[in-house]
């Protein structure tokens, strides 16, 4: 594949080292010095791949569809926009991939919270809870990710809120830790990134998956789809 880049910071250069290890080709770096060249460069890229800031998300939706290019969206903070960003690629004929986060294993978390969640419905003697730790520069706070389970958990549950606690610190790749707490016990169920490789890898995934598709997905979508393949195969 030739991928396009939005945003060249620390996820859009591991992005970038995992495609070029992965055999692919790196064609258009945009960030906001070149942005205005995007509606330009964009045609004859198979994808592109967006980790830049919440704020430039709309417009790198709209100028990937009008050109025609599937765009994999791993920048957060920007699911307020979630609806207008649908509206765009659906009125463009556009194709977009969607997630908080990328990691296969978050997605499997996701899972396991979901039934965790299940398990301790009707349990009021137990308080949820979301404590979540990252990077210095990560911008938004709560996580993507942390909403995310924050939801899982509120549905699985079906009563109060749940509290989220956020760190920014240092070079945290990425921490997640779902608890219930009671007077008695507390369980405690973690996912801890080791390097943004995981992230990388998903996208540049996604980023396959989208080949001659149209609309807007969440990359559950994308992992549903190809484990429902393999088990046809098997």
């Amino acid at each position: 594949m030739k991928l396009a880049l939005f945003g060249f910071g620390q996820m859009a250069r591991v992005a970038e080292a995992h495609a070029r290890g992965a055999g692919h080709q790196i064609g258009a770096v945009f960030t906001s010095r070149n942005a205005a060249d995007a509606a330009r460069l964009l045609p004859g890229h198979d994808a592109a791949i967006d980790f830049s800031v919440p704020g430039a998300v709309l417009a790198h939706v709209e100028v990937c569809a009008g050109a025609g290019v599937p765009l994999v969206e791993g920048t957060t903070g920007w699911h307020g926009q979630e609806a207008a960003a649908r509206r765009l690629v659906e009125d463009r004929g556009g194709a977009l991939v969607h997630a908080a986060n990328f990691s296969v294993g978050v997605h499997v978390f996701y899972r396991i919270v979901a039934r965790a969640a299940e398990l301790f419905r009707g349990l009021d003697a137990y308080d949820a809870f979301i404590e979540e730790a990252h990077h210095a520069r990560k911008r938004d706070a709560p996580s993507g990710t942390a909403l995310v389970l924050k939801d899982i958990l509120l549905r699985g549950l079906a009563r109060g809120d749940v509290p989220v606690a956020s760190t920014r610190a240092g070079q945290i790749p990425g921490t997640h830790r779902v608890g219930f707490d009671s007077a008695g016990d507390q369980i405690l169920l973690v996912h801890t990134a080791r390097s943004r490789e995981a992230f990388a890898a998903g996208a540049v995934l996604a980023a396959r998956w989208l080949a001659g598709r149209r609309g807007m997905y969440a990359f559950a979508d994308v992992l549903e789809n190809i484990l429902a393949s393999e088990r046809t195969v098997l």
